[in-house]
């Protein structure tokens, strides 16, 4: 078998595929984004991920398992205590979290508050949890009148910005962030500080636009792509990573405006890199359609996503590992615009390595990024989870 090459990882952001056992805790029992989705479009066609495997980790209307899937397949569950994009992506690199960052459900107290309004000198508007276009809408007008920001959170370990972008310029806003994210630390260290800017002249066409930007905390913890650039290998950054990463451990950080911006700039790096690690994270799943409940959106951004497949197939040489995976549910059928606890999706694809193999339920999303370290080979490099590389590698 040869040396591992290249690992592309894939997330998919929010492509749950079923609740956790402590969805409850959650409130997200019943959450399904792929089986639920599949129930409200009609069934779901997406040949190329069923090619992989997609349908013999759940069987999904539309979709059944395939008798030789290309990839392996599995679904794993997030051990940390959480639901949030940034404990995801950090479980996925092999850091597990054993606390959950701080939520703000009567939205964020006064010593949080009256710090941010002092250092920025001015008011606010909101202090409470609502769904972000909603609350333009609501307060938009109000905003544009007084040049107050537009401070709130969600269900999610957040503290959001919103401003009109001919009010407040975009400098000026992420200095803001820049600002809270300095202030949301200890008791109060919420996950994410997130810019989000908006244009329009009535709350009728109020839009959020693509400048937005997540300020998150640094990682506590050596992380994969710490381990890579330890070894002298490149690593890559592509979409939200660095944000939600805070740059940490990436040479190279490529923000993209859209899923199929992102997927250019995906393919053009695998054609660059001759060794090392990608990570890329399509975000519009979550932030156009799951937070918007949106499921007929959401499944037209899968096929487009599927209809990608056979070029990104085409680029991968011997020794090369592609991962599809994703950081946490966001259920577009439910009454909540929130992320859900669900399990996530494990393609793991290998040239010249095993393939069809049922990688089944992984404990910790951690397994992913211990299987890629150990694959590689990384010297000193001790993440949580537990390998599932003798699954797939044979001397």
């Amino acid at each position: 078998m040869p040396t591992p090459r290249r690992a592309i990882i894939i997330i998919l952001d929010g492509v749950g595929i079923g609740e956790l056992p402590d969805a409850r805790k959650f409130n997200d029992e019943g959450s399904h984004t792929l089986g639920n989705m599949a129930k409200a479009v009609g069934g779901l066609t997406l040949p190329n991920m069923q090619k992989l495997g997609l349908g013999n980790i759940n069987t999904i209307l539309g979709m059944g398992p395939v008798r030789n899937p290309l990839a392996n397949y599995g679904k794993m569950a997030q051990r940390s205590p959480g639901k949030d994009s940034t404990s995801g992506h950090w479980e996925i690199a092999g850091y597990v979290l054993d606390f959950a960052f701080p939520t703000y459900p009567h939205g964020f107290p006064p010593t949080v508050i009256d710090a941010f309004r002092k250092k920025i000198n001015s008011g606010i508007l909101g202090n409470k949890p609502a769904s972000g276009t909603e609350i333009i809408k609501d307060l938009g007008l109000e905003h544009i009148r007084t040049g107050y920001p537009i401070v709130y959170t969600s269900a999610d370990s957040v503290f959001q910005i919103a401003v009109h972008e001919e009010v407040i310029p975009l400098r000026d806003l992420y200095g803001m962030c820049e600002i809270a994210r300095e202030i949301l630390q200890g008791e109060h260290a919420v996950s994410r500080v997130i810019a989000r800017p908006f244009v329009g002249d009535t709350p009728e066409n109020f839009v959020r636009t693509r400048n937005r930007r997540d300020f998150s905390l640094k990682p506590f913890s050596k992380l994969l792509q710490n381990c890579f650039q330890e070894s002298k290998l490149a690593t890559i950054a592509i979409g939200k990573i660095d944000d939600l990463y805070a740059g940490v451990g990436f040479d190279k950080k490529l923000h993209t405006n859209s899923n199929q911006h992102g997927m250019e700039v995906l393919f053009e790096q695998i054609k660059l890199l001759e060794k090392g690690l990608i990570m890329i994270n399509l975000v519009d799943f979550d932030m156009l359609w799951g937070h918007r409940n949106n499921p007929q959106g959401f499944y037209q951004e899968l096929r487009y996503f599927d209809e990608k497949i056979p070029k990104l197939l085409s680029l991968c040489e011997s020794g090369d590992l592609l991962v599809v995976t994703a950081d946490h549910g966001n259920d577009p059928t439910t009454p909540s615009t929130d992320h859900s606890r669900e399990y996530v999706p494990l393609l793991f694809y290998g040239i010249g390595f095993k393939n069809g193999q049922n990688l089944g339920v992984r404990d910790t999303f951690a397994d992913l990024g211990r299987t890629i370290s150990e694959a590689f080979q990384l010297r000193n490099c001790e993440l949580g989870g537990k390998s599932f590389w003798s699954m797939i590698y044979k001397a």
